[in-house]
Order: C-alpha cells, then sequence, then structure tokens
C-alpha cells in the first residue's frame, strides 16, 4: 500500500503549521513581557488552531483552560531563549478516578506549552517553530487535585531548521511544588520524497 503524503489542514506553502496563516485566536493584550504583541498573537493562534483545534477535537475543553501569562526573550552573549509561563486551573475533565490531574492530561498540557517558546523563538529567527512533537519526556514529582492551578514553564533549549528542544516545568502556582518536569524534542515533517 501506498504511503499517503504528509499533509495538514493549517500547512502553507512555506511550513507544516504557519502561525502567520492562522485565524487570531484571543487578544494578546493581558500576556506580560519583553516579547512584541504580534509574536504573542500568534502563539495564542497557533494555540487556537493547532493545539486546541474545534470542539470535536482530542482535549478541546482542557486546551481552552490554558492562559498565556507571560512571553519573554533573554539574549546572553550569542544565545537568545525564549520564556513562556502559561497558568491552567484543573477542572473535573482532567482528572483521574483518584481525583487528581491525569498523567496522560498533564502530558498534553506539556506538548502545547512546551511549544510556545519554540515557536516565539522562531518568529524572531525567521525559522518556523511549530513542528510536530517528536519525543517527550515527562517525569511526574506530585499529584495536583482539582483546587490546583498550574503553573507551566517553558524555556527553548535549541531551535535548528528540522530539530528543536524546549523543557517545561509545571508547578502548583500557589506553593511552588513541583508537580511535573519535561523535555520535549519537536522536529519539521518534510514530504516523502516523489517517486519516479
Amino acid at each position: 500500500m501506498p504511503r499517503r503524503p504528509l499533509s495538514s489542514r493549517l500547512a502553507s506553502p512555506r511550513a507544516w503549521v504557519d502561525p502567520e496563516s492562522l485565524p487570531d485566536y484571543k487578544d494578546p493584550a493581558s500576556i506580560a513581557g519583553n516579547a512584541p504583541r504580534r509574536v504573542k498573537q500568534l502563539i495564542l493562534n497557533t494555540l487556537g488552531a493547532y493545539g486546541i483545534g474545534s470542539p470535536r477535537c482530542f482535549a478541546h475543553t482542557v486546551g481552552r483552560r490554558i492562559r498565556i501569562a507571560e512571553v519573554n526573550y533573554r539574549t546572553d552573549g550569542p544565545t537568545t531563549t525564549a520564556v513562556v509561563v502559561a497558568d491552567v486551573q484543573a477542572c473535573q475533565e482532567m482528572l483521574n478516578g483518584a481525583g487528581t490531574v491525569h498523567g496522560g492530561c498533564l502530558c498534553y498540557l506539556v506538548d502545547n506549552c512546551a511549544s510556545f517558546p519554540l515557536i516565539a523563538l522562531g518568529l524572531i529567527k525567521n525559522i518556523n517553530g511549530v513542528g510536530v512533537t517528536q519525543a517527550m519526556t515527562v517525569s511526574f514529582h506530585a499529584p495536583a487535585s482539582i483546587d490546583t492551578c498550574m503553573r507551566i514553564t517553558s524555556t527553548s533549549v535549541t531551535l535548528g531548521s528540522r530539530i528543536m528542544t524546549s523543557r517545561c516545568e509545571v508547578s502548583d502556582k500557589d506553593t511552588g511544588q513541583m508537580i511535573a518536569s519535561a523535555l520535549l524534542s519537536k522536529m519539521q515533517p518534510t514530504a516523502p520524497p516523489a517517486r519516479l
């Protein structure tokens, strides 16, 4: 059976998912940080169209609870790093049978939130930072109950034209207790070579 070419309904001739081509999702006015408003808007647009999608998409109600609080850039010599902070209030749809946030739900949140600094850094380096998740390593440190507001801090590690990596920490916003930590690797997908 022949392989179907890799495609995305959000693809443009330029990229797998092009933040510049996505519809506006929410207003970035409440997002703090030194990143330009345009970068904040394009991160929100990518979250809305790619990370959350329509109401029929996987984990839509969970994704809609992500609130981006800050988008910052830091430059140290030749290295620029993007840091994005998001808050997510736990809700019933996130809980497992024991009444704590399900590990799979945390992975979904990490997958989305750890992508944000890659998108931000890509925008200033003119490299598409969206990509698709290649690998994710998550360590779970403590449970989160329905009363927990999770603070998710994600930092870019590397950003190349094909491979990109970020790290992510999920903590209790009120107490600072670490809930989970993760390392996310993403890649730019390419279409398979044409067969003659």
